[in-house]
């Protein structure tokens, strides 16, 4: 077997997004195409509720999935298929846009701050317009899957034998939130072919053969293997790793708007602005 090694090592950029919420873009339009199929990962937040409160208030996505994993705190939310409610510390909302999908994501006030990340996964042409769908995880509903120096939370995809709640999902991603004690190692699958990167949210960890730690708020992007080794530092760690196949397609961006030709950004954006925006349901 093959370990992967990093091959690029990004540290983000402090941003405002919504109305007025502070966060960092770890990536973005500009590394879509070596992340590929993702997009997007943007770790959202703030210990002060002038910068988390204002929120995102209602806005449109389509040809993507939006993948919001709360860390901190409480977001309420709410779309125009009906779906709403509150997401809390461990809990998970994976949102396919499909077709069109308005939706608003609302902090709300916490002793301790809210924090999270949100993950856009891009959709190939063939499925951008399909039918939207909401699927929510509580915290209750993940997997914990104890490794002996550590534990891994099976978001999406498999582990250990478990299964992630979020299921029918394009690209058949796999999500893991993983904890490991002060110098403990482990070994995750990644096979050949996906795209796979992690993001350290506590503590450092290496990969690979290399003995370069790798910080809080560090996302790295790992080259061609079948599998992952991370080592923790002496104050341990905790990452998020995702690994997809690619799609391979072009991408035409228009800021909450993925999809692959410039027509079809503009047909989406003159539908907005028509009110025929949101497809109705068969």
């Amino acid at each position: 077997m093959a370990i992967r090694e990093a091959v690029l090592t990004l540290r983000g950029k402090e941003t405002y997004d919504g109305a007025g919420v502070r966060l960092l873009r770890v990536f973005g339009h500009a590394e879509a195409g070596r992340f590929d199929p993702f997009l997007l990962l943007d770790a959202f937040g703030s210990d002060d509720p002038a910068l988390y409160l204002p929120g995102f208030p209602m806005h449109p996505h389509r040809g993507i999935e939006t993948v919001t994993y709360l860390l901190e705190g409480s977001v309420r939310h709410g779309d125009s298929l009906g779906s709403g409610g509150l997401i809390g510390p461990g809990d998970l909302q994976w949102m396919s846009a499909g077709s069109g999908i308005i939706h608003e994501e609302m902090p709300q006030e916490s002793p301790r701050g809210v924090h999270g990340l949100q993950l856009w996964v891009n959709l190939p042409g063939k499925e951008k317009m399909r039918q939207p769908a909401y699927r929510g995880a509580s915290a209750a509903e993940v997997p914990v899957v104890p490794t002996g120096s550590g534990s891994v939370r099976v978001l999406a995809g498999e582990w250990g034998g478990a299964r992630g709640p979020v299921v029918g999902v394009a690209r058949s991603p796999s999500y893991l939130d993983v904890s490991l004690d002060p110098g403990a190692a482990i070994t995750l699958d990644a096979p050949y072919g996906r795209t796979a990167f992690f993001y350290v949210l506590e503590g450092a960890a290496s990969t690979g053969s290399s003995p370069d730690a790798r910080g809080a708020g560090d996302c790295v992007l790992l080259g061609h293997g079948d599998e992952v080794r991370l080592v923790a530092g002496p104050l341990g760690a905790r990452l998020v790793i995702a690994h997809a196949p690619p799609i391979g397609e072009p991408i035409a961006w228009g800021g909450p708007i993925v999809m692959n030709t410039r027509a079809e950004l503009d047909q989406a954006f003159r539908e907005l602005d028509e009110g025929t925006f949101i497809r109705r349901r068969s």
